[in-house]
Protein backbone atom coordinates (compact mmCIF):
# COMPACT_ATOMS: atom_id res chain seq x y z
CA UNK A 1 0.00 0.00 0.00
CA UNK A 2 3.24 2.36 -0.59
CA UNK A 3 1.17 4.52 -3.10
CA UNK A 4 -1.66 5.15 -1.02
CA UNK A 5 -2.17 7.08 2.13
CA UNK A 6 -4.06 6.13 4.93
CA UNK A 7 -6.70 7.57 6.74
CA UNK A 8 -4.85 8.92 9.57
CA UNK A 9 -1.80 10.44 7.23
CA UNK A 10 -4.88 11.75 5.43
CA UNK A 11 -6.69 13.51 8.48
CA UNK A 12 -3.31 14.65 9.78
CA UNK A 13 -1.46 16.17 6.24
CA UNK A 14 -5.05 18.23 5.83
CA UNK A 15 -6.29 18.67 9.42
CA UNK A 16 -9.28 17.28 9.54
CA UNK A 17 -10.65 14.48 11.70
CA UNK A 18 -10.90 10.57 10.38
CA UNK A 19 -14.27 11.10 11.68
CA UNK A 20 -15.18 13.87 8.97
CA UNK A 21 -13.43 11.44 6.10
CA UNK A 22 -15.66 8.72 7.45
CA UNK A 23 -18.78 11.33 7.60
CA UNK A 24 -17.61 12.32 4.23
CA UNK A 25 -17.47 9.03 2.36
CA UNK A 26 -20.93 8.14 3.91
CA UNK A 27 -22.72 10.81 2.33
CA UNK A 28 -21.02 9.89 -1.17
CA UNK A 29 -19.08 13.33 -1.27
CA UNK A 30 -15.40 11.75 -1.13
CA UNK A 31 -14.70 7.94 -1.08
CA UNK A 32 -11.54 6.01 -0.48
CA UNK A 33 -10.06 4.58 -3.26
CA UNK A 34 -9.34 1.53 -1.27
CA UNK A 35 -10.89 -0.23 1.74
CA UNK A 36 -8.60 -3.30 2.61
CA UNK A 37 -11.65 -6.08 2.68
CA UNK A 38 -9.57 -7.68 5.68
CA UNK A 39 -9.60 -4.96 8.03
CA UNK A 40 -11.65 -2.55 6.28
CA UNK A 41 -9.26 0.14 7.02
CA UNK A 42 -9.27 3.37 4.12
CA UNK A 43 -6.91 4.30 2.01
CA UNK A 44 -6.55 7.07 -0.51
CA UNK A 45 -4.26 7.63 -3.47
CA UNK A 46 -2.54 11.21 -3.96
CA UNK A 47 -4.35 11.98 -6.79
CA UNK A 48 -7.83 12.35 -4.14
CA UNK A 49 -5.86 14.81 -2.15
CA UNK A 50 -6.18 17.36 -4.73
CA UNK A 51 -9.17 16.52 -4.84
CA UNK A 52 -10.11 16.57 -1.02
CA UNK A 53 -8.36 20.14 -1.22
CA UNK A 54 -11.15 21.19 -3.62
CA UNK A 55 -13.85 20.33 -1.44
CA UNK A 56 -12.36 21.75 1.81
CA UNK A 57 -11.64 25.08 0.04
CA UNK A 58 -15.18 25.23 -1.46
CA UNK A 59 -15.92 24.48 2.31
CA UNK A 60 -13.85 27.30 3.84
CA UNK A 61 -15.63 29.40 1.17
CA UNK A 62 -19.17 29.10 2.38
CA UNK A 63 -20.69 26.20 0.16
CA UNK A 64 -22.54 23.33 2.02
CA UNK A 65 -21.65 19.97 1.45
CA UNK A 66 -24.87 19.18 -0.11
CA UNK A 67 -23.91 22.18 -2.89
CA UNK A 68 -20.08 21.19 -3.29
CA UNK A 69 -21.29 17.62 -3.76
CA UNK A 70 -23.48 18.91 -6.53
CA UNK A 71 -20.89 20.95 -7.80
CA UNK A 72 -18.27 18.01 -8.01
CA UNK A 73 -20.08 15.43 -9.73
CA UNK A 74 -18.96 17.41 -12.90
CA UNK A 75 -17.01 21.03 -12.84
CA UNK A 76 -15.34 22.61 -15.49
CA UNK A 77 -14.53 26.04 -15.29
CA UNK A 78 -17.86 27.57 -16.57
CA UNK A 79 -19.41 25.83 -14.02
CA UNK A 80 -16.55 26.99 -11.53
CA UNK A 81 -16.69 30.23 -12.60
CA UNK A 82 -20.84 30.20 -11.98
CA UNK A 83 -20.45 28.82 -8.63
CA UNK A 84 -18.23 31.16 -7.38
CA UNK A 85 -19.66 34.38 -8.74
CA UNK A 86 -23.04 33.13 -6.79
CA UNK A 87 -20.93 32.58 -3.66
CA UNK A 88 -19.77 36.39 -3.80
CA UNK A 89 -22.56 37.36 -4.27
CA UNK A 90 -24.17 35.49 -0.57
CA UNK A 91 -20.88 36.63 0.76
CA UNK A 92 -21.87 40.39 0.43
CA UNK A 93 -25.00 40.01 1.89
CA UNK A 94 -23.79 38.12 4.73
CA UNK A 95 -20.77 41.20 5.29
CA UNK A 96 -23.82 43.92 5.04
CA UNK A 97 -25.56 41.83 7.27
CA UNK A 98 -23.02 41.71 9.79
CA UNK A 99 -22.30 45.12 9.60
CA UNK A 100 -25.79 45.69 10.44
CA UNK A 101 -25.21 43.76 13.53
CA UNK A 102 -22.22 45.26 14.62
CA UNK A 103 -23.54 48.77 14.47
CA UNK A 104 -27.01 47.72 16.37
CA UNK A 105 -24.40 45.55 19.27
CA UNK A 106 -22.28 49.42 19.48
CA UNK A 107 -25.67 50.98 20.04
CA UNK A 108 -26.68 48.32 23.06
CA UNK A 109 -23.47 48.91 24.28
CA UNK A 110 -23.18 52.50 24.45
CA UNK A 111 -26.61 52.07 25.88
CA UNK A 112 -25.43 50.22 28.88
CA UNK A 113 -22.55 52.25 28.81
CA UNK A 114 -23.57 55.23 29.56
CA UNK A 115 -26.65 53.77 32.17
CA UNK A 116 -23.85 52.26 33.98
CA UNK A 117 -23.69 56.08 36.05
CA UNK A 118 -27.22 55.58 37.28
CA UNK A 119 -26.18 51.82 39.54
CA UNK A 120 -26.73 52.88 43.11
CA UNK A 121 -27.75 56.48 42.68
CA UNK A 122 -31.17 58.68 43.60
CA UNK A 123 -31.93 59.16 39.29
CA UNK A 124 -33.24 61.91 38.38
CA UNK A 125 -36.23 63.15 36.57
CA UNK A 126 -35.43 64.55 33.41
CA UNK A 127 -37.20 66.23 30.14
CA UNK A 128 -35.60 65.32 26.74
CA UNK A 129 -36.28 65.47 22.68
CA UNK A 130 -36.72 61.93 21.93
CA UNK A 131 -35.67 60.94 18.04
CA UNK A 132 -38.34 59.55 15.85
CA UNK A 133 -37.90 55.43 16.42
CA UNK A 134 -39.65 52.52 15.42
CA UNK A 135 -40.62 49.22 17.19
CA UNK A 136 -41.75 45.61 16.76
CA UNK A 137 -44.78 44.63 19.16
CA UNK A 138 -46.76 42.21 20.11
CA UNK A 139 -49.43 42.66 22.70
CA UNK A 140 -49.60 40.84 26.14
CA UNK A 141 -52.65 39.25 26.92
CA UNK A 142 -54.56 39.43 30.13
CA UNK A 143 -54.14 38.94 33.20
CA UNK A 144 -50.78 40.92 31.83
CA UNK A 145 -48.98 39.10 34.27
CA UNK A 146 -45.28 38.68 33.77
CA UNK A 147 -45.67 35.08 32.45
CA UNK A 148 -47.73 36.79 29.25
CA UNK A 149 -44.88 39.89 28.96
CA UNK A 150 -42.95 37.08 28.56
CA UNK A 151 -44.73 35.10 26.19
CA UNK A 152 -45.22 38.47 24.09
CA UNK A 153 -41.74 39.04 23.91
CA UNK A 154 -40.68 35.82 22.93
CA UNK A 155 -43.30 36.31 19.55
CA UNK A 156 -41.38 39.29 19.20
CA UNK A 157 -38.10 37.44 18.70
CA UNK A 158 -39.60 35.28 16.90
CA UNK A 159 -40.95 37.61 14.37
CA UNK A 160 -37.55 38.48 14.35
CA UNK A 161 -35.94 35.26 13.71
CA UNK A 162 -38.16 34.06 10.77
CA UNK A 163 -38.11 37.28 8.88
CA UNK A 164 -34.83 38.32 9.69
CA UNK A 165 -36.07 41.50 11.32
CA UNK A 166 -33.81 44.56 11.54
CA UNK A 167 -34.00 44.67 15.24
CA UNK A 168 -32.28 46.28 17.66
CA UNK A 169 -30.56 43.77 20.48
CA UNK A 170 -33.13 44.96 23.12
CA UNK A 171 -36.60 44.75 24.36
CA UNK A 172 -38.95 46.56 26.52
CA UNK A 173 -43.04 46.80 27.76
CA UNK A 174 -46.11 49.81 26.63
CA UNK A 175 -47.37 50.14 30.13
CA UNK A 176 -51.04 52.22 29.66
CA UNK A 177 -51.02 55.46 31.48
CA UNK A 178 -54.26 54.31 33.45
CA UNK A 179 -53.10 51.36 34.80
CA UNK A 180 -49.54 53.60 36.23
CA UNK A 181 -51.96 55.84 38.14
CA UNK A 182 -54.07 52.61 39.22
CA UNK A 183 -50.57 51.13 40.45
CA UNK A 184 -50.99 48.59 37.86
CA UNK A 185 -46.90 49.35 37.22
CA UNK A 186 -46.21 45.72 35.79
CA UNK A 187 -49.64 45.04 33.61
CA UNK A 188 -48.17 45.92 29.99
CA UNK A 189 -50.20 45.84 27.14
CA UNK A 190 -47.97 45.23 24.69
CA UNK A 191 -43.94 43.76 24.57
CA UNK A 192 -41.80 45.07 21.90
CA UNK A 193 -38.24 45.13 20.25
CA UNK A 194 -36.58 48.51 18.95
CA UNK A 195 -36.28 48.06 15.04
CA UNK A 196 -35.11 50.19 12.00
CA UNK A 197 -37.86 50.97 9.33
CA UNK A 198 -39.18 47.80 7.17
CA UNK A 199 -41.64 46.82 5.43
CA UNK A 200 -41.56 43.33 6.25
CA UNK A 201 -43.68 42.63 9.19
CA UNK A 202 -47.29 45.01 9.87
CA UNK A 203 -46.68 44.72 13.54
CA UNK A 204 -44.91 47.87 13.87
CA UNK A 205 -45.12 50.91 15.39
CA UNK A 206 -43.85 54.52 14.68
CA UNK A 207 -42.58 56.29 18.11
CA UNK A 208 -42.67 60.07 16.66
CA UNK A 209 -39.88 62.52 17.63
CA UNK A 210 -41.13 64.62 20.36
CA UNK A 211 -40.65 66.02 24.12
CA UNK A 212 -40.49 63.36 26.44
CA UNK A 213 -40.00 63.08 30.71
CA UNK A 214 -37.71 60.28 31.76
CA UNK A 215 -36.40 58.28 34.70
CA UNK A 216 -33.80 55.46 34.90
CA UNK A 217 -35.13 52.56 37.16
CA UNK A 218 -32.38 50.58 39.10
CA UNK A 219 -33.51 47.27 40.47
CA UNK A 220 -35.77 44.29 40.19
CA UNK A 221 -38.86 44.74 37.85
CA UNK A 222 -41.43 44.48 40.87
CA UNK A 223 -39.58 47.61 42.43
CA UNK A 224 -40.31 49.64 39.38
CA UNK A 225 -43.37 51.23 41.21
CA UNK A 226 -41.49 53.65 42.87
CA UNK A 227 -39.98 55.15 39.87
CA UNK A 228 -43.16 55.34 38.35
CA UNK A 229 -44.25 57.85 41.22
CA UNK A 230 -41.06 59.55 40.91
CA UNK A 231 -41.78 60.44 37.59
CA UNK A 232 -45.82 61.36 38.19
CA UNK A 233 -44.95 63.51 41.01
CA UNK A 234 -42.60 65.12 39.00
CA UNK A 235 -44.61 65.86 36.16
CA UNK A 236 -48.05 67.18 38.63
CA UNK A 237 -45.04 69.60 40.51
CA UNK A 238 -43.57 71.17 37.32
CA UNK A 239 -47.37 71.19 34.98
CA UNK A 240 -46.35 68.65 32.55
CA UNK A 241 -49.12 66.67 30.62
CA UNK A 242 -48.55 63.28 29.85
CA UNK A 243 -49.94 62.32 26.68
CA UNK A 244 -48.81 58.65 26.14
CA UNK A 245 -48.85 55.54 27.78
CA UNK A 246 -45.22 54.34 29.34
CA UNK A 247 -42.72 53.20 27.05
CA UNK A 248 -40.00 51.14 28.99
CA UNK A 249 -36.60 50.22 27.35
CA UNK A 250 -35.05 47.66 28.79
CA UNK A 251 -31.06 48.64 29.05
CA UNK A 252 -29.69 45.73 31.17
CA UNK A 253 -32.00 42.96 31.53
CA UNK A 254 -31.63 38.97 31.75
CA UNK A 255 -29.70 38.91 28.56
CA UNK A 256 -26.85 40.94 29.94
CA UNK A 257 -26.83 40.24 33.59
CA UNK A 258 -28.02 37.38 35.70
CA UNK A 259 -28.41 39.37 38.83
CA UNK A 260 -31.78 41.11 38.87
CA UNK A 261 -30.55 43.98 41.34
CA UNK A 262 -28.72 45.41 38.45
CA UNK A 263 -31.63 45.84 36.21
CA UNK A 264 -31.80 49.45 34.34
CA UNK A 265 -34.53 50.10 33.11
CA UNK A 266 -35.75 53.99 31.14
CA UNK A 267 -39.26 54.93 31.34
CA UNK A 268 -39.82 57.17 28.69
CA UNK A 269 -43.41 59.36 28.50
CA UNK A 270 -44.38 62.28 25.75
CA UNK A 271 -45.84 65.04 27.16
CA UNK A 272 -47.25 68.67 26.86
CA UNK A 273 -45.70 71.53 28.95
CA UNK A 274 -48.17 74.31 30.41
CA UNK A 275 -46.91 76.66 27.31
CA UNK A 276 -47.72 74.26 24.64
Amino acid sequence: MKSYFSIGEVAKYQNISKQTLIFYDKIGLFHPAYIDPGNGYRYYSSSQIDYLDTILIMKKIGFSLKEIKEHMQHYNIDSSLVALRKQVTVIERQIQELHLIRSRLLHRCAQMESAKRYRGKENPVVIEEMDAGYILYREVEEPYTLREISIATKKCFADFFQKNLPVYFQCGVIVPLQRIREGRYTEAASAFLPIEKTDKADNIMLLPAGTCVSIYHVGDYLSIGRSYQKILEYCEENSLEIISDSFEFCINDYITTYDENEYITKIVFYIKTAEE
